[in-house]
């Protein structure tokens, strides 16, 4: 699995509980980006699809502390929470969804996100605010873990950024694709990793308990 930290090691965490044998090999890091916030009267709330957000927004967050937040899921939403914000909403199908279903709340929202991130429709009624607070890094894929990526091994994906950089190290290290499984969190994850795969297949909602039983089910296939 190549998901940054600390994410990563709530996977392995999980893989391990789940009976799986797991290799991390972190092909991000995370680092804060500066930013100006608006003023938080401004704002309903905080509209967070990930909890990186949370974490590398730095002094600023304060301004915001005790805000109502809209998150993308129960891990983004837990991270918020313990940063001291009032949980209003939690989505289940992606950050689009959860916009989608305050439509007819009336809010004016400030997004906080990463320099990759998913573009979003809003309605008349949910106004958004965007500020990008952090960045992913791109590390190369170690020789070490190349040597070990050969015969069904699985790899998990949890962002579309993740699975176009993996696949563009497994090209410049001449790493046999069709040798290597993806297990992915959403469709559009499983897209953004290309064509040459032995298989891909994609978590039936996007959450990690489901991706783990995704590769369970794929373990249990390869026999």
């Amino acid at each position: 699995m190549i998901r940054p930290e600390p994410g990563l090691s709530a996977t392995v965490e999980g893989a391990k509980g789940a009976g799986l044998d797991v290799i991390p090999a972190p092909l991000f890091t995370i680092e804060p980006v500066s930013w100006e916030p608006p003023p938080a009267d401004d704002f309903d709330g905080l509209l967070i699809g990930s909890a990186n957000a949370i974490r590398q927004a730095g002094e600023h967050l304060k301004h915001y502390r005790g805000m109502d937040v809209y998150a993308v899921g129960a891990a983004t939403a837990r991270e918020a929470e313990n940063a001291g914000f009032n949980i209003a909403a939690v989505g289940e199908g992606g950050l689009q969804t959860l916009v989608d279903s305050l439509s007819g709340t009336g809010l004016q929202l400030l997004r906080l996100a990463g320099e990759e991130h998913v573009s979003l429709t809003s309605s008349a009624n949910v106004l958004i605010e965007k500020r990008v607070v952090y960045r992913s890094v791109a590390q190369k894929l170690p020789q070490s873990i190349a040597d070990v990526l050969t015969g069904g091994d699985i790899v998990m994906l949890h962002s579309a950024i993740a699975a176009e950089h993996f696949s563009q190290e497994c090209s410049r290290l001449n790493l046999n694709k069709s040798q290597i499984r993806v297990a992915a969190l959403g469709p559009r994850i499983a897209t953004a990793a290309g064509p040459g795969w032995a298989a891909v297949a994609c978590a039936e909602i996007p959450r990690e308990a489901a991706l783990l039983a995704l590769v369970q089910e794929l373990c249990h296939e390869q026999g």
